[in-house]
This record gives C-alpha cells, structure tokens and sequence, in this order.
C-alpha cells in the first residue's frame, strides 16, 4: 500500500493529465476551427504538433529514465508541459498555438514510460501486467475527462479557460512525483552515452521489436489519432450529430477504454494463470478494434455501441510494452518501451495529419465531405489490417 501510494498514485496523476491533454483538441477543434479559420489540415498538424514533439524526444527520453530515474526526469518535463498550456491559453495565431502543443508534447512524454520504469524498478514482475492496466485506466479516465464533462465546461470557462486550469495542475504534479516517488539504483545504467545509443540500435535490429512497432503504430496510433481529433468531426459529419451528442459518443468512446484497461489491471494475472496470456489479450483486442472500424463503415449498427466496442479492443495494445520488455534486461527497460513509444507516435503524428490531408485532397477533388471522410478512415483501415496480419505471420514464424 505504502508502495501504491507515493508510486502509483502520483504517476497515474502524470499519465491523467497527459492523455487528457493528448486529446483534448477532439472537443475543442470545432471552436479553434471557427476562431482561427482552419483548414482540416491546420487542425490536424495543430493538434498533431503534441505527437510530433512527443515522438521526437522518445530516443533521448529512455537514455535519461535508464540513467536518471523517472522522479527526477518527469517532475521537470511536467513544467516543460505547464510552460506550454499557458501558451496555449493566451496563443492568438496558428503558429503560437502550434509551438504551445509542441511543448505540451515534449513536457508529457515522460508520462507512461516513466510510470513503466518505475514501476520495474519497484514492484515484482509478476505486477507488471496489472499495473499496466491499472496505469492506462488512468489516462482512460483522462480521456473521459476530456469528452463529455469537457464539452459542458466550455460554456463556462471557455477553452482558454481550460488550458489555465491544466498549468496549475501540471505543475502541482510534478511536486507530488519529485517529492513522493523513492530514488532506486536498480535498473539504473551508468554506461557511456555511446555504451547506450549502441543499446538502442541493438533494440532496433531485434526481430522481436519489428513484431510489436507495426500494429502499434497503425492501430494504436489511428486510434490515437481519431480520439484526439477526428472522432467528433466524424460523427457530426458522417453521422449529423450536433457537438454535444458527438461528445457523447466519444465519452462512451473513453470510457470503454477505461473500463477494457481496468479489467486488464484485475484480470490479467487470475488470466494468465488460467492460461490465457497477456498476448491472447492483444491479438484479440486489435481483432476487435478493426472488426468495429469496419462495421462503423459500413454504418452496420447505431453509432454509440461501435465506438464503445472499439475502445474495448484497441486498450489491448497497451500490453505490447510489458510484453516486448520481456525480451530484454531491466537496465535497458527505459530504452524498449521509449523506442516502442517513439514508434507509435511516429504513427499517431502521421495518420492524425495525413487524415486531414486527405480529407481537404478528396474535397477539393469534388467528394461531399462525408464521403471524403469515409474513404480516409478507409484508407487507415486498409493499413491497419496490413500491419494485424504482419504480427500474426511473425509470431508463426517464430
């Protein structure tokens, strides 16, 4: 309990507020959009700016957790965050807007993979599967956060408003994390910087590594990308729904992911020991995720029980850290979960821009906008079941 509480507690309020700024913008995007005059693709490289910032400083990021801790290097990126939601509340332009989500980026992307190490570093392996769980269910509740009770806030305080709050927040926790969490030698290297990116390139070319990154960039990350901005202008353009109705959906969207990592963090063990491991968990959950973005599609069921459905299978992909580590030694733990991550948001970036991209291309190529919406997340689709079949014939091969 002593344990749970100056560990866990303060990394799960990181990894909260991280993901809900990571998809804050879904609710937000119709009012920037009118403020600012943007396009669908100043809206996706806006937003996108968080992914691009996070995914950047992956590689740097797991040589200062595995030589550093995660105390000292999250309790400083988090005021990197806080520096930037203040940006962001007072940003006028495009490009201020843009630098403020850049710096949001690179502030949270400590936030998981350092609750990953410290959780290595002080709890048994046998825990890791639950709180892995435990710890997204966390940023599950950051993301329901981020929809509906969001979306009825806005009237109140405005988004700017919201951006104030989150820099008071930010900053109170990075206090807790530097002040609760115990400074451990164990899973700390004090190689040589050289010693260490030499490290990170063996990650690279390890056969295990090139099974996990694919399905995590394109499903995950597609995932990543609808909920933290096309999810609501989806729905009130393929499905006419007014914003608060589309805010509805995407807090069922969240909470299915909250209530998919909760069961993870109290069923993993009880399964595993029943012989249902946490690799079944994944293959099964990416099943579910593009078998409920195809039916959405094909407009096969009402909208809510889909996107409550793909929220349940995609948190499955979160156990790819814990299993991917399992392939290598604890003092390298920071690096393989940050370069999986790097990985993810690589992709994350890619797909949230490239949707917006290719929505304002099929416009401008005369399709009505709802159909230019369906055959973007088609084309995603199409990647992401590629990249589903890629993991599957690996892990025959092997």
């Amino acid at each position: 309990m002593n344990l749970w509480l100056r560990v866990f507690l303060p990394f799960a309020a990181g990894y909260f507020l991280s993901y809900l700024l990571r998809t804050v913008n879904a609710v937000i995007a119709p009012g920037l959009s009118r403020e600012l005059s943007l396009s669908a693709a100043d809206l996706g490289l806006l937003t996108s700016a968080y992914l691009l910032a996070f995914a950047a400083f992956q590689i740097p990021l797991g040589l200062l957790l595995d030589r550093y801790g995660p105390r000292k290097v999250e309790a400083g990126l988090l005021l990197l965050a806080a520096a930037g939601t203040l940006l962001f509340a007072f940003g006028t332009s495009l490009a201020q807007l843009t630098v403020a989500r850049g710096l949001i980026g690179l502030g949270v992307s400590s936030c998981l993979m350092a609750a990953f190490k410290g959780f290595a570093q002080n709890f048994p392996p046998e825990r890791q599967a639950s709180l892995t769980g435990a710890i997204m269910a966390s940023g599950g509740l950051g993301a329901v956060s981020a929809s509906l009770p969001l979306e009825m806030a806005l009237p109140l305080i405005g988004w700017r408003g919201v951006f104030q709050g989150l820099t008071l927040l930010l900053a109170a926790a990075a206090t807790w994390i530097f002040f609760s969490v115990p400074e451990r030698a164990t899973g700390v290297s004090r190689d040589s910087l050289a010693a260490q990116l030499k490290d990170v390139g063996g990650i690279l070319a390890h056969r295990s590594f090139w099974r996990y990154a694919p399905p995590l960039a394109v499903i995950t990350g597609g995932f990543m990308a609808v909920q933290g901005l096309w999810a609501v202008p989806w729905l009130m353009n393929v499905d006419a729904m007014s914003r608060h109705q589309a805010a509805e959906v995407l807090f069922a969207l969240n909470l299915a992911m909250l209530v998919s990592h909760l069961g993870i963090a109290s069923f993993a063990t009880r399964l595993a020991r029943a012989g249902i491991r946490p690799g079944k968990l994944f293959v099964i959950g990416y099943g579910i995720a593009l078998a409920s973005q195809a039916a959405m599609l094909g407009e096969f069921l009402p909208a809510m029980p889909l996107w409550f459905v793909y929220g349940l299978g995609v948190s499955g992909g979160s156990l790819s850290y814990a299993l991917l580590s399992a392939h290598f030694p604890s003092s390298l733990s920071g690096r393989v979960t940050t370069t999986l991550n790097l990985l993810l948001f690589i992709g994350a970036f890619t797909l949230q821009w490239g949707l917006g991209v290719l929505i304002d291309g099929l416009v401008l190529a005369g399709l009505a906008t709802a159909s230019a919406y369906r055959a973007a997340f088609a084309a995603m689709l199409l990647l992401q079941t590629a990249a589903y079949g890629w993991f599957l014939l690996v892990g025959r091969k092997a």
